[in-house]
């Protein structure tokens, strides 16, 4: 019997499957319920007790709304592929479809068909809806049940999260062959839905019975659907998805989904920056919208991780014009193919030049005219610059005078320097001159009055040259894994997280301050080494430790010994100032050595 009845689904859905033919069967039978109500109202009202002259009557206003249906839909593009058969919007769209044709019929009624029995066009629109959307859910019913016969053979899985996400991730299972996977249930821990059936799927526990509900619906898969899952919450069920041999995939943040709907590629395995970052963050769209929409923004940096994140949403609030500045011209190809969809590399948004170079950025200046600078481009591993810490000087030191110089010069009214956690309590070239940076930065806003500002934060997952990328490779190549001390910690914070509070710091911040991002707690560098061996499901990797490297420090700090930090209108986000310095006390490289002893 079950066979039989798959052969006829089957069969149903192929002559369906044809758009024209598909489109022609909904028109016929919104048709043959139309009939099909006034014949009901009739049986219903009159008994089919109507003399000769009204039967002529009812049979030019079954005409009338024929041509009406047909017409009406045609028109509206009802009948032309507009709305998913079965689905809630063609159910209000069939519905203002045949009110539509009903509210004609009544009202010319009494002109063109006297002879009508009054409460026919009355009651017919409403029969027949019933009708026509109970064809369409069987139709529904059949195509649903079409999908779970074919995926019968996917490998079980559980949908953590029985939320939007969660149903999203459902009918993309039951879609889309290539996942090939079968959804036996639901958990969730709002005890409000432990009885709740999704699309027939039932929600069968919580997350505390992860291991318990695997092992008896034998499933070898969980998916978490809450796009804003904590990373403790992300860290928690890897555990206890990995204690029972539970394969885990997880859905990006809410905000990295496009118009917030999920699509099969991204649902992705869990990666480290899923359990050391997802922060939930606040953000005033108001403030950020009224100091960029519309503006003249500049980039610098902006081919760099935290550039290029900072470009992309940036570009989200409508900018006047968008200028996209670097040295590495494959860097500048990538991000305009990331934001605008092209790499011709032959528009104004993207400039190639040099920040150390003046002349060559006053050239930009002249013909970008910004009204914000995002200031990013910067050298930033602190090895290299303890081997070569001129060009350190020349490029996060003289690089960003510059930049401030020529922004007085040009009237920017807003500039916001990206600084780091290393300028506080400065122990490296990296550091020192990043805290320069802060205090030019300070000098400028003082002098111009203007909202010149600093953002100072920690480590970013995944940028370009991160130490994830390090420990990516030193897995896949089978290991060591180098650490530099067992004890060594470190802030971290994911790329999005990073940028949306820099510019919402850019919103906030006052003229010289130090914006500083709250990073969370530190984390230790091994625990995250053992996690991502875990997670990569490598064996016999081991890790090493090289010690700590000249003018490194063992535990980060946000802040300075004699820095105050002070509360901002954002609760990720606080405030220092810094002393600002005279760029005549930097007049050279020497001065400078002596400065940092």
């Amino acid at each position: 019997m079950a066979g039989l009845l798959s052969s006829e689904v089957d069969g149903v859905r192929a002559m369906l499957s044809n758009g024209v033919v598909r489109r022609g069967a909904l028109a016929v039978w919104d048709l043959f319920c139309w009939t099909l109500g006034a014949v009901f109202v009739i049986g219903l009202r009159y008994s089919f007790r109507i003399t000769d002259v009204q039967w002529e009557a009812v049979l030019r206003y079954l005409v009338l709304s024929w041509l009406l249906i047909l017409l009406i839909g045609t028109a509206t593009k009802f009948y032309r592929g507009r709305f998913l058969v079965g689905s809630f919007d063609e159910a209000l769209g069939l519905a203002l479809h045949f009110l539509a044709v009903g509210a004609v019929t009544v009202v010319t009624a009494p002109f063109l068909n006297p002879t009508l029995p009054r409460s026919l066009p009355v009651l017919v629109p409403p029969m027949a809806l019933v009708a026509a959307a109970a064809g369409r859910w069987f139709y529904r019913a059949l195509r649903d049940r079409g999908q779970e016969s074919r995926l019968r053979s996917g490998r079980p899985v559980l949908i953590y999260g029985a939320g939007d996400a969660g149903r999203q991730v459902l009918r993309l299972a039951r879609a889309d062959r290539n996942l090939a996977l079968r959804v036996v249930g639901f958990l969730d821990d709002n005890p409000g839905k432990r009885h709740l059936r999704i699309h027939g799927v039932p929600v069968v526990g919580t997350g505390t019975s992860l291991r318990e509900v695997a092992e008896a619906l034998d499933v070898s898969v969980v998916v978490l659907a809450i796009p804003n899952a904590s990373g403790s919450l992300v860290d928690r069920v890897q555990r206890d998805a990995s204690a029972a041999g539970l394969e885990v995939y997880v859905l990006p943040r809410l905000g990295d989904l496009a118009d917030g709907r999920v699509k099969p590629v991204d649902i992705r395995r869990v990666e480290i920056s899923d359990v050391l970052g997802r922060r939930q963050i606040e953000t005033d769209l108001s403030s950020i919208a009224g100091y960029l929409s519309g503006k003249r923004v500049l980039i610098t940096g902006a081919g760099g991780s935290i550039g290029a994140e900072l470009a992309r949403q940036v570009h989200r609030f409508g900018p006047a014009s968008l200028s996209l500045l670097d040295r590495d011209e494959s860097a500048l190809h990538a991000v305009q193919l990331a934001i605008y969809g092209h790499g011709l590399l032959d528009s104004p948004e993207t400039v190639l030049a040099d920040i150390r170079d003046i002349e060559s950025l006053r050239l930009v200046f002249a013909e970008a005219r910004p009204d914000i600078v995002f200031h990013a481009a910067a050298l930033k591993h602190l090895p290299m610059l303890e081997r070569f810490p001129a060009e350190g000087w020349k490029t996060n030191v003289l690089g960003t005078l510059n930049l401030l110089q020529l922004s007085a010069e040009f009237g920017v009214e807003r500039f916001v320097n990206i600084s780091t956690d290393k300028a506080a309590d400065a122990t490296s070239v990296l550091g020192s001159t990043k805290r320069l940076a802060e205090q030019l930065t300070a000098w400028q806003a003082e002098s111009t009055g203007l909202p010149y500002m600093s953002v100072r934060f920690g480590n970013v997952l995944g940028s370009r040259g991160s130490m994830l990328h390090t420990f990516n490779a030193q897995i896949a190549g089978g290991g060591p894994v180098t650490v530099t001390h067992p004890d060594v910690t470190r802030y971290f914070m994911t790329i999005p997280e990073a940028c949306e509070l820099v510019v919402q710091a850019g919103a906030i911040g006052d003229g010289g301050a130090v914006m500083v991002l709250e990073m969370g707690e530190p984390v230790r560098i091994l625990d995250v080494a053992r996690r991502m061996i875990s997670l990569s499901g490598a064996n016999g990797v081991d890790i090493v430790f090289s010690g700590l490297r000249h003018g490194e420090k063992l535990h980060e700090v946000l802040f300075s010994d004699d820095e105050e930090a002070c509360a901002t209108a954002h609760p990720m986000i606080r405030a220092v100032s810094v002393p600002p310095i005279d760029p005549i006390e930097l007049s050279d490289l020497t001065a400078w050595r002596e400065t940092r002893g």
